[in-house]
């Protein structure tokens, strides 16, 4: 995997991240693609769908008389996906090597979705575009993405205050929006979607895995930081060992970035 904007560690340890921050999300994800009206026998394209924790909850939702195509541009990621697929017998999905906006569109889906995937794009509208165009009319457009300034923890803690300043400060270097959560209605609107909602969650806690996700994320963007001349290696690792510190403390409260939830569909302009 090649990609100068997106700076978080992939492969197998970028897996692993993302399994726990899946778990730490799951019931959101869950309740979105509910109430966006995912159900049987649809046919879904999961773009970026990392190591196919989504693609596996549209998979239980969709059936057997549903399939799945899952997109990512990590082949070690898909190929563990493939992997995780047989071991538990679904074959209801399709993983693919393949980055988002890659290839002639394919208007066959009902479903399209992206979680955390747009804030790594430099050109999120263009990939919207594309996604529209996988959908048949009347299709819904699901996406989930992040606004990095809703951060927060309790007490006041310097490095995590250091580790929010530097990945916004990264990523936004490499030409992406670390922000764009707030932008998801508007990009769906000037994409052309309709009827068009959104929904804004803040995952925190004050124990569990949902304080993990800080000091695993610094931990996967150590070599763009320095790259970057954003830090040092030392002052990283002193950071990312206070951030464990800081997790481990039993009263202390760390949150994930606020996330906005962001839905539409493709008009239906057959008149049907």
């Amino acid at each position: 995997m090649d990609n100068p904007h997106y700076v978080i560690r992939g492969g197998a340890a970028g897996r692993e991240r993302l399994r726990i921050l899946a778990r730490v999300v799951e019931p959101s994800t869950r309740a979105l693609l509910a109430r966006a009206g995912v159900g049987p026998g649809m046919a879904c394209l999961d773009v970026g769908c990392g190591g196919g924790d989504v693609s596996f909850i549209l998979a239980g939702m969709v059936g057997d008389s549903g399939r799945i195509v899952a997109l990512d541009m990590d082949a070690a990621e898909i190929e563990l996906a493939r992997g995780e697929a047989a071991a538990l017998g679904c074959s209801t999905i399709t993983f693919r090597v393949s980055a988002a906006g890659e290839g002639p569109p394919e208007p066959a889906f009902d479903v399209v979705y992206a979680r955390f995937l747009l804030t790594h794009l430099p050109d999120p509208t263009a990939v919207l575009a594309w996604m529209q165009a996988h959908l048949r009319p009347g299709g819904v457009c699901i996406v989930e993405d992040i606004d990095f300034r809703g951060h927060f923890c309790h007490p006041d803690d310097a490095a995590f205050r250091r580790y929010v300043e530097r990945y916004a400060d990264l990523v936004r270097r490499r030409g992406v929006d670390p922000d764009i959560g707030a932008r998801l209605p508007s990009l769906l609107l000037e994409s052309g979607f309709c009827d068009v909602q959104m929904h804004v969650l803040q995952p925190a806690g004050f124990e569990g895995e949902v304080k993990l996700i800080a000091p695993i994320t610094l931990e996967s963007i150590v070599e763009p930081l320095i790259a970057e001349h954003l830090a040092t290696r030392e002052e990283i690792e002193a950071d990312i060992a206070a951030l464990y510190a800081f997790a481990a403390a039993p009263r202390s409260v760390l949150s994930l970035p606020r996330i906005v939830q962001a839905w539409g569909r493709r008009p239906d302009t057959s008149g049907a």
